[in-house]
C-alpha cells in the first residue's frame, strides 16, 4: 500500500498540479495549493499505515486485546478523519478543475476519496469500541476468578 501511494506522490501529484496550473493561468498559486493538499493527505495516510502495521504486530504477538490495540485503532480513525477533512478543504479545487475542464468525473474522484476515508473512520471507530468492550469484559472476568 505504501509503495503505490509513494509512486503516486512522486509521479502523479506533480502532473495534477501542472494540470491545475494549465487550467488556471490567472491563478498561479493554484499549482501550489493542489500540491500542498495532495501531499498533506499523504502524511496521515502513512501514519495510519504505520498504526495498522503496529496493530498487526500486536495481533501476531497475541496482544490483540490490549490498550495498545485500542490506541492504534483510535489513531487510524483520527487519520482517516484527517484525510477526509483535507479532501473536504480541497474540494473547491476539484470543483474548479471540473468546471474549467467540463469533466464532472473529477468531482466524483474527490467525493470518493472523502467517503472512502469516512468509511474507514467509521469502521475503525466501531472496532475500537468493540475492542474496548471486550477488554473491559476480559478484565471483569479476570477479577472474578
Amino acid at each position: 500500500m505504501g509503495f503505490p501511494a509513494l509512486a503516486m506522490c512522486i509521479f502523479l501529484v506533480p502532473k495534477i498540479a501542472n494540470l491545475a496550473a494549465k487550467l488556471f493561468p490567472d491563478w498561479a498559486y493554484m499549482k501550489y495549493l493542489v500540491t500542498l493538499d495532495l501531499y498533506a493527505t499523504s502524511i496521515p495516510f502513512y501514519f495510519a499505515l504505520y498504526q495498522a502495521f503496529n496493530l498487526l504486530s500486536y495481533i501476531d504477538k497475541n496482544e490483540a486485546f490490549s490498550d495498545l490495540s485500542v490506541k492504534a485503532l483510535k489513531n487510524i480513525k483520527n487519520c482517516a478523519i484527517a484525510i477526509s477533512s483535507l479532501y473536504v478543504v480541497g474540494m473547491p479545487l476539484f470543483y474548479l478543475m471540473a468546471e474549467v475542464d467540463d469533466a464532472p468525473g473529477i468531482i466524483l474522484i474527490g467525493l470518493v476519496m472523502i467517503f472512502a476515508s469516512l468509511v474507514v473512520a467509521v469502521f475503525a471507530a466501531v472496532l475500537q469500541k468493540l475492542l474496548k468492550n471486550a477488554i473491559d469484559i476480559k478484565s471483569e472476568n479476570d477479577l472474578t476468578v
